[in-house]
């Protein structure tokens, strides 16, 4: 008799971002002339830079041809995607990595996920409150034992570490995915040495770190002293550059990441050649093109696009007199809606035609509290907004 996960009962029975496409759904379907304007998930609406479209279309042209052609690739991302990405780090960061350090997949939320095979089930999981879903529920599907630190506004929804506080792997994301808040350098020097003095793994998400204007914050957690030791970074170009159609991002484990003897990177590459075909060769081409200095130069524009979007919806809610996070280094708004955020969802869709995420959907601490994203055009946001205003001005 075939015995099942049971741990997947433990969770929600649909996706949170599942459940809102499906409503936005329904109600498109029930009111064809009523267009939704969706800001709710973080889907990009800008296209390619040329210059990484072109990279594709050449790589893929070249894969008709004998010269050109490209057969099964290296696990863990081709040499000159590692190099670019060195490159990338060393003059937007000044951090210094190894090529072998950087692994290439097909983006932050697959490795997230999968970077807790290296670790015992054993293990206590500390995960901030509100979270991007994927943290809590990959645990979840295992069984681990689960601690929440609370985001709050009292502490800016950075949660810090506390005296007494029991964990062996953190999740930290900054910019944040809700809430958009961003850790300083100090915030985050504090959390290495916390994790260094107790034995703790940072699994650290910089998906969205190409948004920091502000130069005096920490763009990687290895700019910070001693997070060699203790931390991994997972990225993504799905942001940074369009590719939530095209798909890659990378993960960089440190050498000197060390647990009981036993190495973090070589068990990641271990697990990685056993468990994962590589990213596509044209993709890959397409991602190096981003990380030179002209291609990233290009990505910024649009970039910006989405930033001016963000200040679009921040000038909207300190107009109204509402209390936000994000929106300056962060294509997200997280603001307290002040009432059941999927009621509040509802209303929105309902009313103005508008959809954005149920902070609740995010964790008990995101109750109370409504995400909106910058990932729509500029015509959009101003109408979104417009709309916004009048429903609550009533």
């Amino acid at each position: 008799m075939v015995k099942l996960n049971d741990n997947f009962f433990k969770l929600n029975e649909s996706y949170l971002f599942s459940t809102t496409a499906r409503k936005i759904r329904e109600y498109a379907a029930a009111n064809p002339d009523k267009p939704v304007i969706k800001m709710g998930i973080g889907d990009v609406t800008r296209p390619l830079i040329p210059q990484v479209a072109a990279a594709i279309a050449k790589a893929g042209e070249g894969m008709a041809t004998k010269e050109g052609f490209h057969g099964y690739g290296d696990e863990q991302g081709e040499a000159f995607l590692q190099e670019a990405i060195k490159k990338y780090y060393l003059r937007i960061a000044g951090v210094t990595l190894k090529r072998n350090e950087i692994f290439i997949s097909d983006g932050a939320k697959s490795d997230v996920a999968n970077f807790t095979d290296l670790f015992s089930n054993d293990n206590i999981i500390v995960i901030p409150d509100p979270v991007y879903p994927v943290y809590l529920d990959s645990n979840m599907m295992l069984g681990r034992k689960i601690v929440f630190i609370e985001g709050n506004e009292a502490n800016g929804f950075l949660p810090m570490p506390y005296e007494g506080l029991k964990g062996d792997i953190v999740y930290l994301c900054s910019p944040n995915n809700p809430t958009g808040a961003v850790y300083n350098r100090d915030q985050l020097k504090t959390w290495v040495d916390f994790a260094n003095a107790n034995g703790m793994i940072i699994l650290f998400d910089a998906a969205y770190e190409a948004f920091i204007s502000d130069s005096s914050l920490p763009r990687s957690i290895f700019e910070i002293e001693g997070a060699r030791t203790c931390a991994v970074e997972f990225c993504s170009l799905s942001k940074t550059a369009g590719f939530t159609g095209t798909r890659c991002g990378y993960t960089v484990v440190p050498e000197d990441l060390v647990i009981d003897g036993h190495s973090l990177n070589k068990m990641w590459l271990r697990r990685q050649t056993t468990k994962y075909n590589g990213t596509s060769y044209v993709i890959q081409k397409g991602a190096e093109e981003v990380f030179s200095e002209s291609g990233m130069a290009e990505c910024m524009k649009n970039i910006e696009y989405y930033k001016e979007n963000a200040g679009i919806m921040a000038k909207t809610m300190d107009e109204l007199g509402i209390w936000y996070t994000g929106g300056i280094n962060s294509p997200y708004i997280w603001l307290r809606c002040g009432m059941d955020s999927w009621e509040f969802f509802d209303m929105l869709l309902n009313e103005i035609q508008v959809a954005g995420t149920p902070g609740s959907g995010f964790g008990k601490c995101g109750e109370g509290y409504f995400r909106l994203t910058a990932f729509n055009t500029h015509e959009n946001t101003l109408e979104a907004m417009q709309r916004f205003k009048k429903l609550l001005a009533k």
